[in-house]
């Protein structure tokens, strides 16, 4: 299936990570170059959502100095047990606003800004610590009422609202794609935020940077083909997960 289903055994030492992480980073840098792009301009962000500290450690040890975490109390956690090591965190699942401050007070990047209320709770949070945030705005892509993410026509009225929060960097924008093994409506969602992305810095510059969140395990050699700069890669690294996807990425009320 397109949808994240390209996984490994799960990884239990560092070669095994060096092993899944070479792969992984293969893929991007062929999936590059057949869309005529630079691989060194596509980030991977290793996702270890339901992997312990110690297997972390590995990964760690591994070279994976960034990770992502969906739930913000599981990232805290990890954060908290792992402060020794040389780790940036980035939360990549909706955030409720108040969660707001421990995402503020830990957190190199927030890839799933959906709102303005969350944006600017975490302004204020922000500016009370003296830090600032690299954030994404979540764009719901795939028009499934199930997920998170502004609508496509609300997107240039929340970038605008969005510099009034001066402690937020928009770094750009992230989407989650369709479900589904039609590989033409996968890669449809992901378009559609380049598309956004573009309309909206011809418009305004100043609005967001130019970066491109999308694509995970199953998706993600598309995801750069329509012109991804991070992509959130789990099971490809770390292995099956013992909870479904469904458990970590909630539907929207």
């Amino acid at each position: 299936m397109t949808g994240r289903g390209d996984v490994v055994d799960t990884a239990m030492t560092v070669e095994d990570f060096l092993r899944n992480i070479d792969a992984v980073r293969t893929r991007i840098d062929n999936a590059a170059l057949r869309a005529d792009r630079d691989p060194a301009e596509i980030r991977l962000l290793p996702v270890s959502k339901t992997v312990p500290e110690d297997r972390l450690r590995l990964a760690i040890a591994a070279g994976c100095h960034e990770l992502g975490e969906n739930k913000v109390q599981e990232a805290r956690r990890k954060h908290a047990a792992l402060i020794d090591e040389d780790v940036r965190w980035a939360i990549i699942g909706h955030l409720q606003t108040n969660k707001a401050k421990d995402v503020a007070a830990f957190a190199s990047e927030f890839h799933a800004l959906d709102s303005l209320r969350v944006a600017e709770a975490l302004d204020r949070r922000l500016q009370a610590l003296g830090r600032s945030l690299d954030v994404y705005v979540q764009v719901n892509t795939s028009g499934e009422e199930s997920k998170y993410g502004l609508e496509p026509d609300e997107l240039m009225g929340v970038l605008s609202e969005l510099k009034n929060c001066t402690a937020l960097n928009v770094r750009g924008l992230m989407t989650l794609a369709i479900f589904t093994d039609n590989r033409r409506e996968v890669r449809a969602c992901f378009s559609r935020l380049r598309t956004l992305r573009d309309r909206a810095r011809e418009t305004d510059p100043d609005l967001l940077g130019a970066e491109l969140s999308m694509g995970m395990s199953g998706d993600f050699e598309i995801a750069i083909d329509e012109g991804a700069t991070v992509v959130r890669v789990g099971q490809s690294i770390f292995g099956r997960r013992p909870t479904a996807d469904s458990e970590y990425w909630p539907t929207s009320p």
